[in-house]
């Protein structure tokens, strides 16, 4: 009698993959739980392997010329941190008085929007109204009584509140100084302990094609967000805008998001001008100026300094965004992009990463848009 299992055209069992594909996704299932359950222990040591790749570059850079990698690691990221507080400092003033004039501002914003929303009211009655033909009469419910409940004091609430927050703060900074100071070295003994010789130098040379790279993506984009938040607030101190500023760090910031960011940024503006302004000229011209910015550094700039290597499909960004949200809210928006530009890479530098780099890739991948690109510029020069 013969057991033998039926054999596909590749000349291996037809049913060999169901339990490795039902695995995988046993396994990416569980992984995911694990990472939505605990959240709170995942996000800092997410961002400080985030950051340790970004500012891992100036820290090998120092190494080469004997700076100790633990020196150079404390002083690059108190740095950073410091020109964070810095900017976040500038960004309060301004967002102070926003807020304290926000019952002000959206009663603005609600007396010119008040012909939409009537309309939008008159909608509503309407769905009432033909929702309450034929019902039944209800009796008028009773009231509960009102039960008092106590709650606990100030300093308690402040406490718990503020406690997992420094926490996780503390862990990220730790975790980053370690990952810094540890460099190249600690990733090779890590990988050692894991992988044979030949597969540990393989995997140590794809991290340090991730570290090279995110690092340079990294630096490349923070160039470029400069230069359009310096663009943005020269634009709205030439169109009248209040805290001209605040908005071109706005702009400066979210851009680090993709497609949100700038739908962000216009959407606040555009309030802003509305709000500010009385004339449709000027609403139309704040958001427009804007459009054309966005428009030039998504479409001309970033190409030429960033690459199309490393572009992603619009589509997977856009989920990775709402996925990275869902499961860890705004960590998890920052975390998206980063992480698909390493899977890229990883992808790249894989014997048979083909199939992922196809499926990573943007839509269009022709090699000559490129050279378009840079013959326009050089035509313009």
């Amino acid at each position: 009698m013969n057991s033998r299992q039926p054999i596909a055209e590749s000349g291996e069992p037809a049913a060999r993959s169901r339990p490795v594909t039902a695995g995988k996704v046993i396994l990416f299932g569980a992984l995911g739980l694990l990472l939505f359950v605990a959240h709170a222990a995942f996000i800092p040591v997410a961002l400080a392997m985030l950051f340790a790749l970004v500012l891992s570059g100036p820290v090998e850079a120092l190494h080469k010329y004997r700076f100790p990698r633990g020196l150079s690691a404390g002083l690059i990221l108190v740095l950073v941190l410091g020109a964070m507080t810095g900017v976040a400092n500038l960004m309060w003033t301004p967002t102070q008085e926003w807020f304290a004039k926000a019952p002000q501002t959206l009663t603005t914003i609600k007396q010119k929007v008040r012909p939409i929303t009537r309309f939008m009211v008159h909608l509503d009655d309407v769905r009432r109204n033909a929702d309450s033909i034929g019902a039944p009469g209800h009796s008028a419910p009773t009231d509960a009584p009102t039960a008092i409940v106590f709650g606990e004091s100030a300093p308690t609430l402040i406490l718990g509140a503020t406690a997992p927050a420094l926490a996780g703060v503390l862990t990220f900074v730790i975790v980053t100084l370690f990952l810094l100071a540890g460099g190249p070295p600690m990733l090779a003994r890590m990988t050692a302990a894991f992988f044979d010789n030949l597969h540990a130098s393989r995997v140590l040379y794809v991290i340090e094609k991730v570290r090279a790279e995110v690092g340079r993506f990294y630096v490349a984009t923070t160039l470029i967000n400069v230069g359009l938040g310096l663009a943005t607030a020269g634009s709205m101190m030439a169109w009248g805008m209040p805290t001209p500023f605040l908005w071109g760090a706005v702009a400066a910031i979210l851009n680090y998001i993709p497609y949100a960011g700038p739908a962000t940024t216009l959407t606040v503006v555009t309030l802003v001008a509305v709000v500010s302004f009385n004339t449709l000229g000027h609403v139309l011209g704040v958001a427009g100026t804007y459009v054309v910015l966005a428009a030039i550094e998504g479409q001309l700039v970033q190409p030429l300094l960033v690459g199309r290597r490393l572009e992603v499909n619009p589509l997977l960004i856009f989920l990775a965004l709402w996925f990275g949200g869902l499961f860890w809210g705004i960590a998890g928006v920052i975390l998206a992009t980063p992480s698909l530009v390493a899977l890229k890479v990883i992808a790249e530098n894989a014997k048979s990463g083909n199939a992922m780099m196809e499926f990573l890739g943007p839509n269009d991948q022709t090699s000559d848009r490129d050279k378009r690109l840079r013959r326009f510029v050089r035509n313009i020069e």
